[in-house]
């Protein structure tokens, strides 16, 4: 398949914005807001400009952006208008939260984030984490429910989607962290690592899986002639066409290889050890590797999703 780049950039920034508002709601949940909520409520805002930017851009790849509403009309049968309908859902309690957030700021009296949160911060904190990865497991339901690509229709696809999202979206919360608010210590340092091995793991069995696969079908079976040996004789089209563009893009094998280990070594092997050098560096001057470790996640991913479309096989080019 022919990558491209709104949707490389939408499902990571995406991603991203929504592991980040997990994490979020996760530290307002267990004290991250006490004794100053200002890094939760910037962090949560953060989260929101990247969900929104990458929800934007996705309206780039529609081939008529201005009915783009009328996606959500069908949640009852597609994955992509659950999607919307999800994203959309994914704003309320993110927008409470927020308020919640803000209320805190500006009066510390109120204690809405005590030693034991209010019902109020419970269910709106837990309704956050869950929506957003509904919506990344939406989003990978929309490839991984595609029958006639094999390599989309995988067991793995949705997991590493949600290891994806809990990664960047973690690396980016330790990223906005300053040292003497939220505190991320070596623990959250080695749930992280732990996190980026498990992604690290899960995305190499599935890249093992589509190369030991071919396509579940020959070019007789294509033309209807199943149990015949069929050879080209003469192209089905005479110039490049939509289904050549977008369905029959080619990597080569040795690109493929070179770019996984580039994908490997920046989403998973540099982040880890930036983790691990920072903790041994203690919170404030492990902070530029913070950063570092959340940029260099963010480049590996959107190489990754190059992959992932990239060395996607349609059905239709045994045709073509």
């Amino acid at each position: 398949m022919n990558p491209a780049l709104s949707v490389l950039f939408f499902s990571t920034l995406s991603g991203a914005g929504y592991g980040l508002m997990f994490w979020v709601a996760l530290l307002a949940l267990t004290g991250g807001a006490r004794p100053d909520p200002l890094p939760l409520l910037v962090a949560l805002l953060v989260a929101l400009a990247l969900v929104s930017i990458g929800l934007v851009s996705s309206l780039f790849h529609l081939g008529k952006p201005l009915r783009a509403w009328r996606a959500f009309s069908q949640w009852r049968t597609s994955w992509l208008s659950r999607e919307g309908v999800a994203a959309v859902a994914t704003y309320l309690p993110a927008a409470l939260l927020a308020a919640l957030l803000m209320l805190e700021y500006l009066d510390p009296t109120s204690f809405v984030f005590s030693a034991r949160p209010a019902l109020l911060v419970v269910t709106v904190c837990s309704a956050l984490a869950i929506c957003a990865m509904v919506t990344v497991a939406c989003t990978a339901m929309i490839y991984a429910s595609l029958t006639p690509i094999p390599a989309w229709r995988h067991r793995l696809v949705v997991p590493v989607y949600l290891l994806f999202a809990l990664c960047t979206g973690g690396l980016l919360a330790v990223a906005l962290s300053p040292a003497d608010s939220i505190r991320i210590g070596s623990s959250a340092a080695m749930v992280l690592v732990a996190l980026l091995f498990a992604l690290l793991l899960t995305k190499w069995s599935y890249w093992r899986d589509i190369d030991r696969t071919s396509l579940p079908a020959t070019p007789g079976a294509a033309v209807g002639l199943p149990q015949r040996t069929v050879s080209v004789f003469e192209r089905p089209h005479t110039e490049p066409s939509y289904i050549t563009r977008e369905m029959a893009f080619v990597v080569a094998r040795k690109h493929a290889a070179l770019l996984r280990v580039i994908a490997v070594a920046l989403f998973a092997v540099l982040p880890a050890l930036c983790m691990l050098f920072a903790a041994w560096l203690g919170q404030m001057n492990g902070m530029p590797w913070h950063a570092l470790a959340a940029a260099s996640a963010l480049a590996g991913a959107i190489v990754e999703r190059w992959l992932f479309f990239a060395q996607a096989r349609h059905m239709v080019t045994l045709y073509y």
